[in-house]
């Protein structure tokens, strides 16, 4: 299987790169090829050009390479920090870009302006990792946990991605580092319950 990784944390100390390792290395292990993106490392830029708007429109060479790689893949692990409810910037402009028409979604000729989508990806299965900072209550009474929403209902279904999964860990600013441990242990249990050994 060919697994795509996007990472979006700015610290290379951080939680959210120790997670996106420990998916990448047990990947290796269940025998799938791996690619990982460290969208702030590379310098991924987030703004979307008006000429990339539409599904024909002139696209960059790295973004291009993004692109091939997510129709190619057939799994997406996302890890990502919950700032105000959201992805960081940097992952949003990735998915404005590259999540694109004809290569993610199309509409049907027929479409009459509802904008129902076909989904394109050939991946079945996204895992999104996220860390928080927020308590699991206020986060699901107050907010509602809106990343849950973004991530299974609006980008991975719409896409055609229906196996869909994702685990929180919290709260990362008062963690230990045995805490942290076992977070870093049920990231690997949790790629390969989803990500069986390749065969």
């Amino acid at each position: 299987m060919h697994i795509s990784i996007i990472l979006a944390h700015p610290d290379p100390k951080s939680l959210n790169h120790a997670v996106a390792f420990a998916a990448r290395d047990t990947c290796r292990e269940l025998g799938h090829d791996v690619v990982l993106h460290d969208l702030y490392a590379e310098a991924f830029d987030p703004l979307l050009p008006a000429g990339e708007i539409p599904r024909d429109g002139n696209v960059d060479a790295s973004v291009a390479r993004h692109c091939e790689e997510a129709a190619r893949a057939d799994g997406f692990i996302i890890v990502h920090p919950n700032w105000w409810g959201m992805p960081p910037a940097v992952l949003v402009g990735w998915v404005d870009r590259v999540i694109r028409p004809d290569v993610a979604y199309r509409f049907e000729e027929s479409d009459g302006g509802e904008g129902v989508p076909v989904g394109l990806l050939k991946a079945r299965t996204a895992l999104v990792l996220n860390t928080s900072n927020t308590a699991e209550e206020r986060e699901n009474k107050i907010f509602g946990d809106p990343l849950e929403r973004i991530w299974k209902d609006c980008i991975f279904d719409l896409c055609g991605v229906r196996d869909f999964h994702r685990r929180m860990f919290r709260i990362v600013c008062t963690s230990t580092a045995a805490e942290r441990a076992v977070w870093l242990e049920e990231t690997r249990q949790a790629v390969a319950a989803c990500f069986q050994a390749a065969g």
